[in-house]
């Protein structure tokens, strides 16, 4: 079977394990890039890194240095990762809005900060920790932790989550 397969085969996997790490530090996190380099070429590049991964993962995260301060979709815009990164994914905090909310808000404006100030303000919103992790070869996943269960097992994971960050995201590898 093609790496590649096994790799996109795993990413749900991978995006959890990138969740649960980020978790540890608690929430009000600002939100953090991890590349997904294969673990055969990290190992190979830092055999000193050998006792810190599972060796027999195809993909090991790679936290990165922080975003810049600003817009997300400015930050993405400007990476561009090495032909060694099979994929990257992205952590965030997010408000989520009850199904019906918007509507019942007579929709939300197209100024993304007042958009996200109404959202934060919603009397039924709902914060999350939202992942979304893509490979280049154009396999994308979503999962969401809600702080509400923060202390459960219980992950939402569809790649129709979030869409337009599994695209940004898959544009920084091309």
């Amino acid at each position: 079977m093609p790496e590649s397969s096994v790799a996109a085969r795993t990413l749900p996997r991978i995006a959890r394990e990138v969740e649960e790490f980020v978790a540890t530090a608690g929430w009000d996190q600002a939100p953090q890039l991890f590349a997904l380099v294969p673990t055969a070429t990290l190992l190979a590049g830092q055999p000193q890194l050998a006792d810190q991964v599972d060796a027999d993962a195809p993909l090991t995260p790679v936290a990165q240095e922080a975003l810049p301060e600003g817009e997300l979709d400015v930050a993405l815009a400007g990476i561009e990762w090495p032909a060694a990164v099979a994929g990257c994914a992205l952590v965030q905090e997010i408000v989520v809005l009850p199904p019906g909310a918007e509507e019942g808000l007579g929709g939300l404006p197209d100024d993304s900060d007042a958009a996200r100030r109404i959202a934060a303000e919603h009397p039924e919103r709902s914060e999350a920790r939202l992942v979304a992790a893509v490979l280049r070869e154009g396999v994308g996943v979503c999962t969401l932790r809600l702080r509400a269960h923060d202390d459960s097992d219980e992950i939402i994971e569809n790649p129709e989550l979030a869409p337009n960050l599994l695209r940004a995201l898959l544009a920084t590898l091309s």
